[in-house]
């Protein structure tokens, strides 16, 4: 009787998630077989729908509580450009990374700290932010990357709470009252950064593009092979003379340095950062992003990411049910797509053997091929 009540409540779950895996591998299987114009030119589509994104007409639908273009600043924005910085930790070299806020944080407060203190101005601390943000990067990982899984995550975690209590118990950088006036950055062609959110999304924009070229260019390089390498399996990965502890260094270094350009640009629109800004469930959202849209895809990790900035805005007419309703539409995504929304081809094909890997590196077993114990 159980077993006819599991499979008939199963088998929609099953037809349904069959269905979105078919539709999923012929929109993938279509692009793999476009031409090279064919690609540019979406990529022209997609550029122009983000410049013309911010249009009142879009926002009316988009976003009928929230100012539209304050929203696609913050957090639509600012979650892409973190996901993107963590998608190089966690969806390339497969290292689970729960403190990734802290390099959000440093990227603020660097500019806060020297802009306010020191009068630097934002061009010159942005280059430096994301110097210290990676630096950062690099004084977690050396100690701490010779650990894995569940250890690497716990480590990482204490890390981002360290940093935000650093920054509450340090009153040379504002301590528990923040910081304020945070400096806007300079006119630019013309355009000027006060508190218009307009000018900043488009800088945001011009931020995720470059990241998305550089993190594009580092996939298809040596380096994302040693990344895929490691990931996959990191004991035959350095049996067949792969450096791991290098290049997992330097995985955690690029995407340390990304976060902080993202705390950069963010903190320059905000004028007032505090600790309270930075907490443990800001790595937890971005995480959950990369994971929805699918851990080391480039369109999926954005749609992941747009989606757990937008839909919450979206449905805050629901008040206290949005998140209610929220979460039961991840719940829902995971049964139905536990890959992600758009998962890369040899992601997909892992999910789909039993045992695969996760996205962080380890083993997910598949449950039909547990051993039953018969009883005696």
């Amino acid at each position: 009787m159980s077993d006819r009540t599991d499979s008939h409540l199963g088998s929609p779950l099953s037809r349904a998630r069959r269905g979105m895996t078919g539709l999923s591998d012929n929109i993938r299987d279509r692009w793999a077989d476009a031409s090279k114009w064919q690609r540019w030119l979406v990529y022209a589509v997609l550029l122009a729908l983000a410049i013309v994104a911010p249009s009142p007409a879009i926002g009316s639908f988009m976003s009928p509580y929230t100012d539209w273009a304050s929203l696609l600043f913050n957090p639509i924005g600012t979650y892409i450009l973190l996901a993107i910085g963590l998608n190089i930790v966690v969806g390339h070299a497969g290292l689970l990374d729960l403190g990734y806020v802290a390099f959000f944080a440093i990227g603020a407060y660097t500019l806060a700290y020297l802009g306010i203190k020191h009068g630097f101005t934002f061009w010159p601390t942005l280059i430096l932010g994301m110097v210290l943000a990676s630096v950062s990067g690099v004084i977690l990982g050396a100690p701490t990357l010779r650990l894995r899984g569940d250890y690497l995550a716990i480590v990482t975690l204490g890390f981002g709470e360290i940093v935000r209590i650093t920054a509450t118990n340090t009153n040379a950088i504002g301590g528990a009252r923040g910081l304020t006036p945070v400096p806007h950055p300079p006119g630019l062609f013309g355009v000027e950064f006060t508190l218009d959110p307009l000018p900043y999304y488009y800088l945001v924009l011009a931020m995720i593009v470059l990241a998305i070229v550089f993190s594009l260019r580092l996939e298809r390089s040596r380096v994302g092979r040693a990344w895929t390498a490691i990931r996959e399996d990191e004991d035959a990965a350095e049996l067949m003379g792969v450096p791991t502890f290098k290049f997992k260094l330097l995985a955690f270094a690029i995407g340390a340095m990304v976060g902080g350009l993202a705390g950069v640009v963010w903190s320059g629109k905000v004028i007032f950062i505090a600790p309270t800004n930075f907490p443990f469930i800001l790595s937890a959202t971005i995480l959950a992003a990369v994971l929805l849209g699918g851990a080391g895809n480039m369109p999926g990790i954005i749609v992941g990411a747009f989606l757990i900035a937008w839909l919450p805005e979206r449905f805050r007419g629901f008040a206290e049910y949005r998140i209610l309703v929220f979460g039961a539409a991840l719940v829902i995504m995971m049964a139905l797509r536990p890959q992600g929304l758009i998962p890369s081809r040899r992601r997909s094909a892992e999910m789909a053997e039993g045992g695969a890997h996760s996205p962080m590196g380890a083993e997910v077993a598949d449950p039909s091929s547990a051993p039953v114990e018969v009883p005696k």
